[in-house]
C-alpha cells in the first residue's frame, strides 16, 4: 500500500465547458488550456455524495430510505493571494460569470519517470473572497467550487 501526502498538488483553470448529461470523459477536457492557480494552501474536498429520498411505510413502522440525484458540496480552495498569478485572476474573472469551467488538480504520486493523477471536473466560481486575518498572516485568496459534473478519476501511471 502506498500513500502520498497532498504537498505538491496543482489546481489548474481552463475554459468555459458546459454542461451534459453525460458523464464525462477524460478526452472531453483534452482540448483544454491550463492556467495553473498558485499559491495553494488547501485543496478542499472533491466528490459526489446521493441526495436521500425517504419514504415512511406506515404499515412497517420503517423508514426506507433511496438514493436520489448525486451533487458535490462545494471544492473551498485557499491560496495566498498573489495579484500577479494568471490563475488567481482567471478564477476572480470565471466568479463574475455564470458558465461553468474546466477544472484539473494534478497530484504529486508520479511514478519515477511516469506521469501523475489526475482528477478533472467542471465547476461554477461561486465565491472568491479575500482574508485578511491577522498582523502575522498571509492574506488568502478563498475560492468555492460548485462542482456540477462527475469527477474524472486518471490514476497514475508508470513509464
Amino acid at each position: 500500500m502506498t500513500i502520498y501526502a497532498t504537498a505538491g498538488a496543482k489546481l489548474f483553470i481552463g475554459g468555459v465547458l458546459a454542461q451534459q448529461s453525460d458523464d464525462f470523459v477524460e478526452a472531453d477536457f483534452n482540448s483544454e488550456t491550463w492556467t495553473e492557480i498558485k499559491e495553494l494552501e488547501a485543496l478542499g474536498s472533491l466528490g459526489d455524495a446521493a441526495e436521500e429520498i425517504s419514504f415512511s411505510a406506515i404499515g412497517e413502522s420503517r423508514t426506507k430510505r433511496l438514493k436520489g440525484p448525486r451533487s458535490a458540496p462545494p471544492m473551498e480552495v485557499v491560496c495566498g493571494l498573489d495579484y500577479s498569478d494568471a490563475g488567481q485572476q482567471a478564477a476572480i474573472a470565471a466568479e463574475k460569470e455564470i458558465h461553468d469551467y474546466a477544472f484539473k488538480v494534478e497530484f504529486n504520486d508520479a511514478p519515477d519517470g511516469g506521469t501523475p493523477s489526475e482528477r478533472y471536473f467542471i465547476a461554477k466560481v461561486a465565491s472568491s473572497t479575500e482574508a485578511y486575518d491577522t498582523a502575522n498572516a498571509v492574506m488568502k485568496l478563498n475560492l468555492a467550487l460548485w462542482v456540477n459534473s462527475n469527477v474524472v478519476r486518471v490514476d497514475a501511471a508508470e513509464a
